[in-house]
């Protein structure tokens, strides 16, 4: 009998090479595909070997086309990092319109489920706290993140709407702040930011007075909760990450003691509609997937300063504008 078939857009980012990982692990078949316009070769060389894995270097913005049967379809391409949707706003909008358009229609001609990577940033700067997914949202569509954010939430409303008129089916997994190796150190987001300073000799930049909150998931929770979501029967928004919430003040001082340098932390001024609070409701996941993270803060922590500090030095000394 033949392997199942996934279809995994935006294959060499952080988190779509972590999913081809975990379902060439799990017996499957793997198409990934990605145009690199943010994603890298290198998170998935190691996978070119294997007759299990393929790779089309494809925008799925424009119309795709994979040969022979698909059972599943994951949608992670997207721009995921405020500096890449700050620079490439365009393409962001269009990977979460045109690209999920594309997906679905594949999905129909295929016969296949698919799952979408939507975000915690559908929530925007929130005034529920924590997130359930029956939040509507905070969002500012004409601010810096709109492009983002709306995106997302597009997307969302497109999936849905083609498993209630088609009757698809459609996974939606909402993704809190997830990290581990193969972030890039220079994404512009707080952990890469705090370790690459700190691995730099730089002081920590936080952001106001660094009481606004988030919650890291390690990555391989993360891809455990979305495979269980993908095998469930559940067509909802489900909120995978970790509860565990932090400020951005104590976060910086967890990075300065485990990286063992004596850095101060430095304030800026808070950019515009930054979230506040970042804290998810875990108790769907809980619920229909038998899902929660395992993996503590400390535990993930060093896997991810271990990865970062091992990178080329010339990886190690660029910087990026932070916006989080």
């Amino acid at each position: 009998m033949a392997n199942r078939r996934v279809l995994i857009t935006g294959a060499a980012g952080f988190l779509g090479s972590h999913l081809c990982d975990r379902f060439i692990a799990e017996g499957y078949d793997v198409v990934g595909m990605d145009n690199l316009i943010t994603g890298d070769l290198k998170n998935i060389e190691h996978l070119f070997k294997l007759k299990e894995f393929e790779f089309y270097n494809h925008d799925v913005s424009k119309f795709i086309h994979v040969p022979g049967k698909i059972d599943y379809i994951l949608h992670f391409a997207s721009p995921a990092s405020p500096i890449d949707y700050l620079k490439i706003p365009i393409q962001t909008l269009k990977v979460g319109s045109l690209g999920i358009h594309n997906c679905l229609g594949l999905a129909r001609v295929k016969n296949a489920r698919v799952l979408i990577a939507s975000t915690s940033e559908v929530y925007g700067d929130p005034m529920v706290h924590p997130q359930t997914e029956e939040y509507w949202g905070n969002v500012n569509p004409v601010g810096p993140r709109g492009v983002y954010d709306e995106a997302k939430r597009f997307q969302e409303a497109m999936t849905m709407a083609y498993h209630t008129f088609h009757g698809l089916e459609t996974r939606i997994v909402r993704i809190f702040n997830t990290y581990g190796p193969r972030m890039r150190l220079n994404d512009g987001r707080v952990l890469p930011a705090f370790i690459g300073q700190a691995l730099r000799g730089e002081d920590l930049t936080m952001f106001g007075d660094g009481s606004q909150t988030r919650s890291f998931c390690y990555v391989s929770d993360l891809v455990d909760g979305i495979y269980k979501l993908l095998l469930s029967d559940y067509a909802y928004p489900v909120n995978i990450g970790n509860p565990n919430e932090i400020t951005i003040r104590e976060f910086g001082e967890e990075i300065i003691k485990l990286t063992g340098t004596n850095q101060k932390l430095i304030s800026k001024p808070l950019p515009k509609d930054d979230p506040k609070q970042r804290k998810p409701d875990i108790t769907k996941a809980k619920e229909i997937l038998n899902w929660e993270p395992k993996v503590s803060r400390a535990e993930g922590l060093k896997i991810t300063y271990e990865y970062f500090k091992n990178l080329p030095t010339e990886e190690l000394m660029k910087t990026a504008h932070r916006f989080d």
